[in-house]
């Protein structure tokens, strides 16, 4: 796919546009409604859609099934990563009016971590093509993982860099409101949010060695691996709000993904074979979908009916996101 510098400088700017429309609405806290983020939900599916249907019109139905696919993986990993980041808010004790914009911060870090983590594993791919099977086995591991773990839940608000955090530099009882380091006695020191926006965004860089190859996993070129991500990200404050009380109710969510990145990752594998012996057969971007989306469906159903008969079952984090 040829992507001219002009391309590349129109979606930054779209992006930067999107972001700063969050942060207008955000920057005042308050808990959104459902209407409030169902309707921002459906904003950014649907500008997320124009922009697949863009690519489908301009480059072809072969990048544009890339497009939805990676961005499907992408927004199916994202739900999961909520998860864990309700559980943050949790630990730390974190009022819903204050959790946009420790959101919105996420999502910037996001954006600006997985940028780099999609130049290095583009280069690595094109210079090296034995990275689909390293990147195919890291999915496999993960899934695995994840798999094992799928009915516990982790502690994700006390991980190492918010340990080094705490040892630098001296940290509040109480939260401030938004604010990130307040004087106490001519002392400078951090507040409880500093450590959530910290454990937020060192979260996600865990959750991008997953979510990178994932997606190379559905796409091999890099501006679609990009804007899959960003397009999934930049509606992450809204589909968190949408979901939050949902998301105790996806118990099986965790499997579900669990297949999706093990599957992902053999189709990884598949590709590095085939190059090198052609009776191997490749995994479609087509059949992708469709088996991508029929996990989704089918976790999502089978949660439903766990919920029906079992009121008491809550869904877990399944990650270990320790680091």
């Amino acid at each position: 796919m040829d992507v001219s510098l002009s391309i590349w400088l129109t979606l930054s700017g779209v992006l930067a546009a999107l972001l700063v429309l969050d942060f207008i609405v955000g920057r005042k806290p308050h808990d959104a409604m459902f209407k409030e983020s169902l309707a921002w939900s459906i904003f950014y599916i649907s500008v997320a859609i124009a922009f697949g249907i863009w690519i489908w019109s301009t480059a072809g139905a072969q990048y544009g099934n890339e497009f939805f696919a990676a961005y499907l993986v992408e927004k199916s990993l994202s739900v999961d990563n909520l998860f864990v980041f309700a559980l943050i808010f949790a630990n730390f004790g974190i009022p819903s009016k204050y959790h946009q914009r420790a959101l919105l911060v996420g999502v910037v870090l996001a954006l600006v971590f997985r940028g780099i983590f999609i130049a290095l594993g583009a280069a690595a791919l094109h210079a090296f093509t034995f990275t689909f099977v390293l990147f195919g086995a890291l999915l496999i591991y993960t899934g695995i993982k994840l798999l094992r773990h799928w009915d516990e839940d982790d502690e994700p608000g006390d991980n190492a860099f918010v340990r080094r955090v705490r040892k630098v530099i001296p940290v509040t009882e109480e939260l401030e409101g938004n604010k990130l380091f307040v004087r106490r006695d001519g002392r400078r020191m951090a507040t409880p949010m500093l450590l959530v926006m910290v454990a937020v965004a060192s979260t996600d860089l865990l959750f991008a060695l997953d979510s990178i190859p994932a997606t190379f996993g559905v796409t091999e070129e890099p501006f679609l691996v990009f804007s899959a991500n960003a397009f999934a990200l930049l509606g992450l404050r809204a589909l968190y709000f949408l979901l939050k009380g949902l998301l105790d109710k996806l118990v099986y969510l965790s499997l579900g993904l669990a297949a999706i990145l093990m599957f992902i990752g053999v189709k990884l594998i598949l590709v590095y074979a085939h190059e090198r012996f052609e009776s191997v057969p490749k995994i479609s971007t087509n059949l992708s979908l469709i088996v991508i989306a029929s996990i989704l469906i089918i976790s999502g159903v089978a949660s439903y009916v766990k919920i029906r008969r079992d009121p008491s079952a809550h869904a877990h984090s399944g990650k270990i996101t320790e680091v």
